[in-house]
């Protein structure tokens, strides 16, 4: 399957990036990560509260490209109230969608994720689409060094 820029920023990643969801800061929070791409100029601040093991909150803030936006309101979509474990192997499974791995059966779990399947074919951007996924992955690293 043949990606141009058009397919790339078709209107959905467009409007995930312009209208973000879970897009601010969390006041009660237990777990927060910054992180930069800068081959893009891409930051990212991820809050997160954790309870029991299950991510019950959380919120991304700063700016970047419309791929990171895009990427960390559908990720946020794709994780919020899930346990830890389950977001573990979904971090997994979206880097495996950007490296062409996944079977159809995998690429349904990732949900509206799968919009970002594309970036694989601009390498330039894979970082851009994975920053928000590294953040949660830290995130959690960073709870769990907490207890």
């Amino acid at each position: 399957m043949s990606f141009n820029l058009t397919d790339l920023y078709r209107e959905s990643i467009v409007e995930a990036a312009q209208a973000p969801r879970h897009h601010g800061q969390l006041k009660k929070k237990n777990a927060t990560v910054e992180l930069h791409n800068p081959s893009c100029g891409d930051v990212l601040v991820l809050d997160g509260y954790f309870e029991n093991n299950k991510l019950v909150d959380m919120a991304f803030s700063g700016y970047g490209c419309t791929i990171s936006q895009a990427s960390a309101s559908l990720m946020t979509d794709q994780v919020l109230g899930q346990e830890i474990s389950e977001i573990k192997d979904e971090v997994m499974l979206f880097s495996n969608l950007i490296t062409d791995k996944l079977n159809q059966a995998e690429k349904d779990r990732l949900g509206d994720c799968i919009m970002l399947e594309g970036v694989k074919e601009f390498p330039a951007r894979i970082k851009c689409a994975t920053l928000a996924w590294k953040a949660i992955y830290q995130l959690i690293e960073n709870y769990e060094g907490q207890k």
